[in-house]
């Protein structure tokens, strides 16, 4: 049941959405070499459902989850709000309290186990800005979220 260094999920969820949407390809093979899927993207809104439906529409698009299990859209979801409370420091608000975001995130699934009795695991991170809706006045945001299948 132990980890091994190179499995971990949320580590290598992180390294992929700091490095860009370029850099996913010099990830791909060991994403390949660990059996894990994965899918990168961005997104820009005041609104965190439409954080939620781009993330959850990129990882349908990739095949990392199966719309018909429930269990699978199930764990992305809570994957992605963990993320999502790192990004708005607990409170998941954007537009209401006048802030927004832009933001690219990678979804990982795979098993980081020695084990495969462990199962599928999902990683959701995101890397980006928040802030007041004027150009200029955002910082940087980190998110992770990591849920069991």
């Amino acid at each position: 049941m132990a980890h091994l260094s190179k499995n971990l999920i949320g580590k290598n969820a992180l390294l992929l959405v700091l490095s860009g949407e370029e850099a996913s390809g010099e990830y791909a093979h060991s994403m390949e070499e660990l059996r894990w899927d994965h899918c990168v993207g961005k997104v820009g809104s005041m609104e965190s459902h439409k954080v939620v439906a781009a993330i959850e529409t990129a990882a349908k698009k990739h095949k990392l989850i199966r719309p018909e299990v429930y269990r699978e859209s199930h764990a992305l979801y809570h994957a992605i709000l963990e993320a999502m409370e790192g990004v708005t420091r607990g409170q998941i608000q954007l537009g209401s309290v006048q802030r927004t975001v832009g933001l690219r995130f990678a979804v990982i699934k795979g098993n980081p186990y020695d084990s495969a009795e462990e199962g599928q695991w999902i990683a959701v991170a995101l890397y980006g800005t928040i802030g007041a809706p004027i150009k200029g006045l955002e910082h940087e945001v980190v998110g992770l979220g990591i849920n069991h299948i």
